[in-house]
């Protein structure tokens, strides 16, 4: 079960993390210099379909594996808990930070989108994108050791 639940976690972060890499990497310079609303709507849109589902499935497998790993709230959340326990207080962070970007992005950003309040939602975009890779960065520290 611990596989199936792991390799859905990671699929997710797959969807996530790469949909906003090509966002930001690819699309939004584009977007920025052209000061083009319709085609970054255009990619919200579609990517919305695949990437909100995405993050849910992680939400979900990520308090499972969590759960597997630590049975206990109270352990998420005393510092003395070990290494474990800090990763997945770093995790519950990200997606504490993930929850406000998304909803300050979607609810003050998005609807006032326009050529002027590009450059706001670009830095909402490499917000997002700098999250997500530090969820993968974290997700990989549970199973290797940086050696830093």
């Amino acid at each position: 079960m611990t596989a199936i639940l792991l390799l859905l976690h990671l699929l997710g972060a797959t969807i996530w993390t790469g949909g906003h890499l090509v966002l930001a990497v690819t699309i939004l310079p584009r977007v920025l210099k052209d000061r083009d609303v319709a085609s970054l709507h255009w990619f919200e849109q579609g990517y919305e379909r695949l990437g909100m589902p995405a993050l849910l499935v992680q939400i979900i497998t990520g308090l499972w594996l969590a759960w597997q790993k630590l049975p206990s709230l109270a352990l998420w959340f005393d510092p003395g808990a070990g290494p474990i326990a800090e990763l997945v207080r770093l995790k519950l962070m990200l997606l504490l930070l993930t929850i406000l970007v998304a909803a300050h992005a979607r609810f003050r950003v998005i609807p006032r989108l326009s050529p002027a309040t590009l450059p706001l939602m670009g830095w909402h975009i490499v917000a997002m994108t700098l999250i997500s890779v530090a969820f993968v960065a974290t997700g990989l520290s549970f199973r290797v050791s940086w050696g830093i």
